[in-house]
């Protein structure tokens, strides 16, 4: 954690709001206003590669891949009934080369879904990279101040514009870079060689120096994305969910073509949906972590599928299914270790819903 100078760790056997929410909430104001860098090394890689990569890959996933080299996709893929087996991003660095990113424990999962499916006759391969490149999330509003500092590549807007990726030198070191986020700020994924993690990340702090910059750790990640309504899989999403109930018909693209699950989501649009993920404001600053009590008119309607306190929303924020009539409701209730708080429903994201801060 971000500790300022003498400060104790903080106890952490307690299920209310830590004393450690006060370092939290620094680390989040530091992405916020400033620039941090975040250690995710932990993610899960994959290479896919050769002639039949795209074809499969097209088909395996639910948005349209077919943007070109050095492009980014936030994509789904699905099963047949439309459930969300993964949720990753893909990046297209070369022809015929797919850089394939998912989150920390879900490697084996997500690995495993794609090798099931691929093509046996040769034209496909995958390789587990995960080991061989660390990552260096760089973020906040004054993230391009620091990387020009140390890369001689154009980085601007223009040059390097939101969802794209390409080859760079940070120094003397060779970087993926990757213009995406879980944060909703302006930053970078960057991806690096093990044998230059140390060396880029010193690199990185000494240029960042004057600008106040500051490591921060995945529980700022958890506040941050929630206020984004940036969803997490086996939570939020699940082999039971579909894109569309969850607010991602965004990353799904039925003009395309065929895609596995296509039928099922093409049937959801036609009949409507049943069921909705919403998002919900708490008017008290409750501990919310998910699988709190939803409830509303006095019946039991839901429970929350994760939930946060939100530092520059300066409150808690939830995310539920709501279903049938219920989804309908403006307004809940939200029980939280024996106590209850009003939640008014967040209609798009608490944090800059036209995604103004991520373009910059």
């Amino acid at each position: 954690y971000f500790l300022q100078a003498g400060e104790q760790k903080p106890p952490l056997e307690t299920f209310e709001r830590a004393p450690y929410v006060e370092v939290i909430g620094r680390e989040h104001k530091t992405v916020r206003e400033g620039v941090a860098l975040v250690d995710q090394s932990s993610f899960s890689k994959f290479e896919i590669s050769g002639p039949g990569a795209f074809a499969y890959l097209q088909w395996l996933a639910a948005a349209n891949l077919d943007r070109g080299i050095g492009s980014v996709i936030y994509t789904q893929l699905l099963n047949k009934r439309g459930g969300i087996e993964s949720d990753l991003t893909v990046m297209r660095p070369r022809e015929n080369v797919f850089y394939v990113v998912t989150g920390s424990g879900f490697g084996t999962r997500d690995g495993g879904w794609i090798r099931h499916h691929m093509p046996r006759d040769g034209s496909v391969t995958m390789r587990d990279v995960t080991s061989a490149h660390g990552v260096i999330n760089l973020c906040g509003p004054l993230a391009r101040k620091v990387l020009e500092k140390v890369s001689e590549n154009d980085v601007g807007n223009e040059a390097f514009p939101y969802m794209a990726c390409c080859d760079i030198r940070i120094g003397w070191a060779p970087v993926m870079a990757a213009r995406v986020t879980y944060v909703g700020e302006l930053g970078w994924e960057l991806h690096i060689p093990c044998e230059y993690m140390a060396y880029v990340y010193e690199v990185l702090r000494e240029a960042g120096a004057e600008f106040g910059i500051a490591d921060v750790g995945y529980k700022a990640i958890s506040s941050l994305r929630i206020e984004k309504r940036y969803l997490y899989w086996g939570a939020d999403i699940t082999p039971d969910d579909t894109p569309l109930e969850a607010g991602l018909g965004f990353a799904v693209s039925m003009k395309k073509g065929d895609f596995l699950g296509r039928d099922v989501l093409a049937g959801q649009k036609e009949r409507g949906l049943s069921r909705k993920l919403a998002c919900f404001r708490l008017d008290e600053p409750l501990p919310v972590y998910g699988g709190e009590a939803m409830a509303a008119g006095g019946r039991f309607i839901g429970m929350t599928t994760s939930g946060d306190f939100g530092h520059t929303a300066g409150a808690s924020l939830v995310f539920g299914y709501l279903c049938g009539d219920d989804m309908a409701l403006k307004e809940i209730e939200v029980e939280a270790f024996g106590r209850r708080s009003r939640a008014a429903l967040v209609e798009r994201c608490a944090y800059d819903p036209g995604g103004e801060r991520i373009r910059l």
